[in-house]
């Protein structure tokens, strides 16, 4: 029987990855369990696991801009450690990316071949923690690049929206950038389904299927919380500027599931109805008001 290691098992991805393994051998480690920028740390934390799921990140895109230094030592480095301890132990190890390795300007879905191009510093060091646990593991890494995560197990835009919703009669919420919502638990079966079919190690893209502005995001998040829709009323990002760019445009194409032999995962609003219906939402201000 495969032996699990979860790095980063505290946050929203890794409590689903935890609920996904159950009944399998999993450890599981915290950021405060592990610092993955320690490749001695790394090597014992490692040793005796066939497969390491690394959903530990630098994720405050706004602070990256500038604290890249921190944010390139658990984005880059992190992972580059190890994938170095997974090849030494003959493990396969899955990176978790993010759709902020793209620029943005594309027009339809980006192809996982599609070389990144980063326009933040949150987007920089994920894709050099790509190219590093690839140059280190290229036969036993899997990149697997989601966007726009929501889940029960941490802060997210969704439960944001639900929060301002219990003290605002209308949120404004930008329509010029286009992604996938994602929901953490579709996220951590799918990366349970690439290891268990033995795929190859390669980059795939683990999104929700379709595509969505935030502002329908929030929209269908109000309609299925039952809430009025109309609460939520458009903008521009000019109107919202923030220190890091943002794609306008990071849809994610997902052509390697096919080649693979498996299916992508469901359309974004199916998996936001199932997620409501599984407590998601319960915690969030607002929910049902």
């Amino acid at each position: 029987m495969s032996r699990y290691l979860v790095v980063g098992a505290g946050g929203m991805l890794g409590q689903d990855l935890r609920s996904a393994l159950s009944g399998r051998q999993v450890s599981a480690l915290t950021h405060a369990d592990l610092d993955v920028t320690d490749l001695a740390a790394v090597r014992a934390a490692v040793a005796g696991h066939d497969v390491v799921i690394n959903a530990s990140a630098y994720t405050k895109v706004d602070d990256a801009e500038t604290h890249e230094d921190e944010a390139y030592a658990v984005n880059a480095i992190g992972p580059q450690n190890l994938a170095i301890a997974a090849a030494e132990n003959g493990a396969r190890l899955v990176q978790i990316s993010t759709d902020y390795v793209f620029g943005g300007s594309a027009t339809a879905p980006y192809a996982e071949h599609t070389p990144p191009a980063p326009i933040s510093a949150y987007g920089r060091t994920k894709a050099e923690g790509e190219r590093l646990s690839w140059a280190a593991h290229p036969t036993g890494t899997y990149i697997v690049r989601t966007a726009w995560t929501y889940g029960a197990g941490g802060p997210n835009f969704a439960k944001t929206m639900l929060r301002l919703a219990a003290s605002h009669d209308t949120v404004s919420v930008v329509t010029d950038q286009l992604g996938q919502p994602t929901w953490t638990a579709d996220l951590a079966r799918q990366i349970v389904e690439l290891l268990d079919s033995e795929a190859p190690a390669g980059i795939y893209h683990a999104t929700n299927a379709g595509e969505a502005s935030w502002f329908e995001f929030t929209k269908e998040i109000f309609r299925v919380v039952g809430l009025d829709p109309d609460r939520v009323t458009p903008t521009t990002s000019a109107q919202f500027v923030r220190p890091a760019p943002r794609p306008d445009y990071s849809v994610l194409g997902h052509e390697e599931w096919a080649r693979v032999g498996l299916s992508p995962m469901r359309n974004w609003r199916a998996a936001l109805s199932a997620a409501q219906s599984a407590g998601v939402f319960d915690d969030a201000g607002g929910a049902g008001a």
